[in-house]
């Protein structure tokens, strides 16, 4: 069993009626090319210049233009869209939501998640970046079996907690999706390494989809949206490009081959 998969790079505006006609056309790109499975980076409709303008312009999940619009693009697509994340109101909770959604080719929600791992860092490049004063953290791991792979759910800096991935794995995940806004100054220093040690660690696939450039708020994202094997060699990287749409074939075999070699699933003995 195989799995042609696309990952999408670009750099999200201030505003999602900026950003989701160039998702429409990299995403249409992608499956003209053949992807079954097209990936978005964390923050996919917008990363909001401020605090203010998140809540404004945060979505109710429940009337969600940016989800609505994503849910036609698969359906006219007929592939599954994995979209990063939105940013949603959080229902009973004055914070948002950092949410993420699995999307069938008929336009169906068949998984979301909510980011655990809430950003904290002060890494150097002028800003502070306290994610818990916004967002209220999810409390569900997830991963969902599909036709065509099963896929564990995560977001960006929960990839520094190597225990959520080896659950995901044995919970039968053989696809990561790892959607990201890495800070540039974060990403140079560990991006590559944290990603092939989840790869290795679990024998899965990642996709890593990224954000690449300076947004809104100042920031600046890494890029090098990575696809990664199960043995930790790097399949495909899209570097700096402004805006890419990666491609790359999956041989769901290399799981196994990974897995029989050094079955550390199964040799776990700790939690």
């Amino acid at each position: 069993m195989g799995l042609r998969a696309a990952i999408l790079q670009y750099c999200a505006s201030g505003r999602a009626e900026d950003t989701l006609p160039v998702i429409d056309r990299l995403v249409r790109q992608a499956a003209a090319d053949g992807a079954q499975l097209a990936s978005l980076p964390e923050c996919a409709s917008f990363l909001a210049e401020s605090r203010t303008a998140l809540f404004e312009q945060a979505e109710d999940p429940d009337n969600s233009p940016s989800l609505s619009s994503l849910i036609a693009l698969a359906r006219d697509t007929g592939i599954y869209l994995h979209i990063g994340s939105l940013m949603m109101r959080d229902k009973g909770s004055e914070k948002c939501a950092n949410r993420g959604y699995l999307i069938s080719p008929k336009g169906e929600i068949i998984s979301q998640y909510d980011k655990i791992h809430m950003f904290t860092a002060s890494v150097g490049d002028g800003k502070e970046y306290r994610e818990a004063d916004s967002f209220e953290a999810g409390r569900q791991i997830v991963s969902c079996n599909t036709p065509i792979g099963h896929f564990g759910l995560s977001i960006c800096y929960d990839v520094r907690f190597p225990h959520l991935y080896r659950q995901l794995a044995r919970k039968g995940a053989q696809i990561l999706l790892v959607p990201a806004a890495f800070t540039e100054v974060t990403g140079r220093a560990h991006w590559h390494i944290l990603l092939r040690a989840r790869a290795i660690e679990t024998g899965c696939f990642v996709l890593a989809a990224a954000q690449i450039g300076t947004h809104a708020d100042g920031r600046r994202t890494f890029g090098h949206g990575l696809v990664i094997a199960p043995w930790g060699e790097v399949i495909a990287d899209a570097g700096q490009q402004e805006e890419a749409v990666l491609m790359a074939d999956l041989d769901f075999d290399d799981i196994d081959k990974a897995r029989a070699a050094i079955p550390s699933l199964s040799n776990h003995q700790l939690g």
